[in-house]
């Protein structure tokens, strides 16, 4: 087995595939896709009567590569949470992570070609919303032989997700675990998405959205986009230990103070123009509008415990102290629906100072409860296989 050298762990196989769904998929916009792709990575193997699967559901910008290293040796974004002996424990579980239509890392969506036209989709991307992510993935399922996850998981817009799968396909999963995330969306979290979209839209490169036939991009509107975000993902104290009133170059006692950057700010430049060289502009604009969209309880008297109701699965809530973006109230009002609806659910609250950004980030606590809570689905997997 290969160990990897920055861990001294098991190193997780990464196995790539791109699959076309040739089902026609529905979206809740109208638009019907006559054939889609996805790309998918799936790390473990599949136990004998395909019951150890778990369905791993990427946020805003995350892609397909959640574990292991990619042919760059990358690491995955989850990857500290995701192999042998780490809290998702691919020495028992089958998982599954698919980039979402409508992202940008391989998957049909606004980069892609537009089989009608000839020319990438752009602009003219039908809207999404979040049953339709769960929709393709239920195709996504079907296509791998699965009848039923033993868990789906994730953070912020993966968190709604899997909250959508218990309510729509109450049958096909027997665990939810729905970590920093929401019932729907604050004003002031949409206001953020607004500002971010205005952003990019102003970029003299955007061209309406045609920025490909173009052969231009708008680098700098979606750089600030991303840092706009990227300080929300943030929490005050995580950024003030991390740089305080640090200065980079220049000198606030000389009289050329304009020539003075901070830490934080090349910090927030630098992630902003990362993000800018790897992302599509109008999947951002696609997937914020997504998160704006989403009330769980929208088709059920806007009554979020109606809506838990139709669930049959079990839950692990999870929510961390520093998060603004989706603060812990957010994280109990989904508990307290839960329980409303007479639902089995667990609430874990983690004591952190990382924000928003915290659900992504190494932390014993939180990999302790994920980690005892998957156990006991895994214990649960080999009686019953027994």
């Amino acid at each position: 087995m290969a160990i990897d050298p920055h861990t001294n762990s098991i190193e997780t196989t990464v196995n790539k595939s791109t699959v076309t769904l040739e089902s026609p998929l529905n979206l809740a916009c109208g638009v019907v896709l006559a054939k889609y792709e996805l790309a998918f990575e799936t790390y473990g193997t599949l136990n004998h009567d395909r019951s150890n699967s778990i369905l791993i559901c990427h946020a805003l910008s995350g892609d397909q590569h959640a574990a292991g290293l990619d042919k760059n040796g990358k690491a995955g974004w989850w990857d500290h949470y995701i192999g042998p002996g780490k809290p998702i424990d691919t020495n028992h579980f089958f998982v599954v992570c698919p980039n979402n239509i409508g992202s940008c890392f391989g998957s049909t969506g606004p980069k892609t070609t537009n089989l009608d036209t000839g020319k990438p989709w752009g602009a003219n991307f039908p809207s999404l919303e979040v049953s339709d992510w769960v929709e393709s993935q239920k195709q996504l399922m079907d296509y791998l032989k699965i009848d039923c996850w033993s868990a789906v998981i994730g953070g912020s817009l993966g968190g709604m997700q899997a909250m959508h799968w218990a309510v729509a396909h109450p049958q096909k999963l027997k665990h939810a675990v729905v970590i920093a995330a929401a019932l729907k969306l604050s004003a002031q979290n949409i206001a953020f998405n607004e500002i971010a979209r205005r952003a990019i839209q102003s970029d003299i490169n955007f061209k309406q959205g045609n920025f490909l036939e173009h052969q231009t991009s708008p680098t700098k509107g979606l750089a600030l986009a991303r840092m706009i975000g990227h300080l929300t993902y943030l929490s005050d104290d995580a950024l003030g230990q991390k740089f305080g009133r640090l200065v980079r170059s220049g000198d606030l006692d000389s009289a050329e103070k304009e020539l003075v950057q901070f830490e934080v700010s090349s910090y927030l430049n630098y992630q902003g123009d990362k993000f800018a060289t790897r992302f599509d502009a109008n999947s951002y604009i696609l997937i914020t509008k997504m998160l704006d969209y989403f009330d769980l309880a929208q088709h059920y008297e806007d009554n979020p415990v109606e809506a838990f109701k139709q669930a049959q699965c079990k839950f692990l809530v999870v929510a961390f102290s520093s998060d603004w973006r989706f603060s812990p109230p957010c994280s109990e009002e989904i508990t307290d629906a839960i329980v409303s609806a007479d639902k089995d659910v667990a609430y874990l609250r983690i004591e952190s100072d990382q924000g928003h950004d915290a659900f992504l980030l190494p932390n014993e606590h939180y990999e302790k409860g994920l980690g005892q809570y998957l156990q006991r689905v895994a214990q649960a997997i080999s009686g019953a296989s027994l």
